[in-house]
């Protein structure tokens, strides 16, 4: 139904005049309408009176080729008048600006009465032609009249609001008028309302919604996989109550506007299927219920698309369909098919993914067949974006997380590049989950990697023998071996105590570590970084530790050190390749790319004895059950408290690389004992099975 409201000036503007004519110059052509001057100076001279060249003081003279000439005109307007008017017709404007008046503000009983037809159908026909396109608002403004006698001919323009994303529909139509009685009346037939417009026809809207476009991985195949998905729709002949139908589904599915479901199923061909609503099928499972008191038939296909799940959750994101309130707070306005991103890659290229509807004002037959588009706004398909995820790695750590009891996230990149391979989470019943992007845990003894590269560049030897004690008090802090080392000997050297992750002889040892020195090894491994990635994440920091103790703290990964699972993927990978590279997700660019880490690299000799370190603790050390494949495996194992509000959680470390896949995997454990390297070694046997 046409919905009228108030406007201001501006709209005002672009509409008929009600009651007093234009002002300048008529664009229409209706007889009677003579010069007609204001007394001495009304548009017949100029300011001194002058006309034809001839001046008389105080008169205007005119020549008799002047006079002669005026008189012929008229004569000529006289005949004129007298062939239109016939004795006096009253013009039809009056009639006109009347008759759109009344219907543009909805008072059809008094614009039907204006009309030749039966007042009951004018107005009926009046009231349901716009409210077929479910449209807001109605704009009518007279154009023309050409009047001969007691016929006239009108040309009006029409300004539609379709509340389709502000699309509004314009045309030009016409209609003819008669004397009847001295009284002007619009000769009636639908095609008023619209030129071609027959008895039985009706305007529709149709909207077709492109399918979303896929997230690839870096070989173009798509993310999300085919799963079930539950479409709800009519035949719109079978309702006996299309309005009842669209009210009771709308409240239940939990779209904002009914009139909005109730207008796609009025526009839609009566006798074929229109699917509504889709949704998983839990959702439907926890909803059948109360669907089974919709007016209808509500007639259930289950169909298989790539909507909902996808190998990459945690990367992706989550997609929502008509039902989603996202839709609502943004005013898009519903249609069957319409699907945004509500997390993720999904949401951040929402716009690239969708593309834009086609949308169709069209004349219907009563059957609901195309009989003409009268107006067609061209939609877009969506493009595909392309990400540097490898789904052989998507699925490897997907597969090692599967059966977990506990939460956990992996995560690997490309060593050499930077590009992310492989994002991956499990939450386990009872426990948090763990962001692999965007998360902000302490690291514990992995962070050494960091702070030993530091040491290392100060000339220190792994050779030095430092103890590994029960504990360590530097400065003011106590620190202890969660769990107890035990059997590495009264003076192991360092490579050993690094091996076995001994953080008491971190700490004794990292005291002589200026804050200057730590931080600037950190920030060359990239902690602290820039870069841009389209969805949450978290490149870390150290604080600012003063003090012995608090250097100590922070080289072993505690106090103030804060990173995310993606930053120690990445400062693995600096340790592989030699350089740290900026993280890179999508390679469908549609924005700059980050920025990396500033700082000079680290010499050889430092990568080489990391690398050295690494591998010892994996092959002899704490990483040991890392130790998958027949290429060698290099990393480092650690341990924090969750933080505050963790419940008594711990994260479980374990960073590093085999060939150039480096990977950082965080495990949630109540146990100090719990080691994260088993799931690595999980995640690289997947790994090889996949290759």
């Amino acid at each position: 139904m046409p919905r009228t409201r108030n406007r201001g000036a501006h709209a005002a503007a672009h509409r008929a005049p009600r009651t007093a004519p234009r002002p300048g110059p008529p664009t229409r052509e209706t007889p009677g309408q003579g010069v007609q001057g204001d007394g001495a100076g009304s548009g017949t001279g100029n300011a001194n009176g002058q006309v034809g060249g001839t001046t008389v003081s105080g008169v205007a003279r005119l020549s008799r080729a002047t006079v002669g000439k005026l008189a012929a005109v008229v004569v000529v307007l006289g005949i004129i008048s007298f062939g239109l008017v016939q004795g006096g017709s009253p013009s039809a404007e009056p009639t006109v600006q009347k008759f759109l008046l009344a219907w543009e503000q909805g008072q059809y009983k008094a614009a039907a009465a204006l009309t030749t037809g039966r007042q009951d159908v004018v107005a009926g026909a009046l009231h349901g032609a716009y409210r077929q396109l479910d449209a807001g608002d109605l704009v009518l403004q007279m154009a023309r009249i050409i009047q001969h006698g007691s016929s006239a001919t009108v040309w009006f323009s029409a300004s539609v609001d379709l509340g389709s994303g502000g699309l509004s529909w314009q045309y030009r139509g016409s209609f003819s008028m008669r004397a009847v009685d001295g009284s002007w009346k619009v000769q009636w037939s639908p095609s008023v309302i619209v030129p071609g417009l027959r008895p039985g026809d009706r305007l529709a809207v149709l909207t077709s919604v492109p399918s979303r476009a896929p997230l690839q991985d870096s070989d173009g195949r798509p993310l999300v996989r085919p799963s079930r998905v539950v479409v709800l729709g009519v035949r719109p002949d079978q309702l006996a109550h299309p309005r009842h139908t669209a009210d009771a589904l709308a409240a239940i599915a939990g779209i904002g506007s009914s009139s909005q479901v109730y207008g796609q199923i009025i526009a839609a061909p009566s006798t074929s299927f229109l699917g509504l609503i889709r949704m998983t099928p839990a959702t439907y499972d926890r909803l059948r219920r109360r669907l089974a008191s919709v007016p209808g038939p509500l007639i259930v296909h289950r169909r298989m698309e790539r909507l909902f799940d996808s190998i990459a959750p945690a990367v992706t994101g989550a997609v929502g369909t008509e039902t989603a309130s996202v839709l609502r707070q943004n005013g898009v306005p519903y249609r069957p098919g319409t699907t945004v991103g509500l997390s993720g890659l999904q949401q951040a290229y929402q716009r690239t993914l969708t593309g834009s509807p086609t949308i169709e004002v069209v004349l219907q037959n009563s059957a609901g067949g195309k009989i003409r588009v009268l107006k067609r706004w061209t939609g877009s398909d969506g493009s595909p974006v392309k990400t540097t995820l490898d789904s052989r790695a998507q699925i490897a750590a997907d597969s090692a997380l599967a059966r977990l009891p506990r939460s956990a996230a992996i995560v690997a990149v490309q060593a050499g590049t930077g590009r992310i391979l492989a994002v991956a989470a499990h939450q386990a019943g009872g426990m948090p989950g763990v962001s692999p992007l965007a998360g902000r845990y302490e690291p514990g003894q992995v962070f050494t990697i960091v702070s030993t590269a530091a040491l290392l560049e100060t000339g220190f030897d792994p050779r030095s023998q430092v103890p590994c004690k029960s504990e360590n008090t530097v400065g003011n802090i106590r620190f202890t071996n969660r769990p107890p080392e035990t059997g590495l000997g009264a003076q192991p050297p360092f490579s050993v105590d690094f091996a076995h992750a001994c953080g008491t002889a971190f700490a004794g040892l990292f005291q002589q570590l200026k804050p200057s020195e730590l931080s600037s090894a950190a920030k060359r491994f990239g902690i602290g970084a820039t870069w841009q990635l389209r969805v949450d994440s978290y490149s870390g920091t150290i604080g600012a530790p003063q003090g012995y103790g608090q250097i100590a703290a922070a080289a072993i990964g505690a106090g103030g050190v804060r990173v995310s699972p993606l930053d120690m993927a990445l400062a693995v990978g600096l340790v592989q390749s030699g350089a740290w590279h900026v993280p890179e997700l999508v390679t469908t660019r549609t924005t700059a790319p980050g920025l990396a880490a500033a700082g000079r690299p680290f010499s050889s000799q430092v990568i080489l004895a990391l690398r050295k370190l690494m591998r010892a603790a994996v092959r002899h050390g704490a990483g040991k059950a890392a130790d998958v494949g027949a290429r060698p495996v290099f990393g480092q194992v650690g341990s924090s408290t969750l933080g505050l509000g963790g419940k008594g959680l711990r994260t479980a470390w374990f960073v590093g690389y085999q060939g150039k896949i480096a990977f950082a995997v965080v495990e949630l454990t109540r146990s100090p004992s719990t080691s994260a390297a088993p799931l690595a070694g999980a995640f690289l046997r997947h790994l090889r099975a996949g290759s």
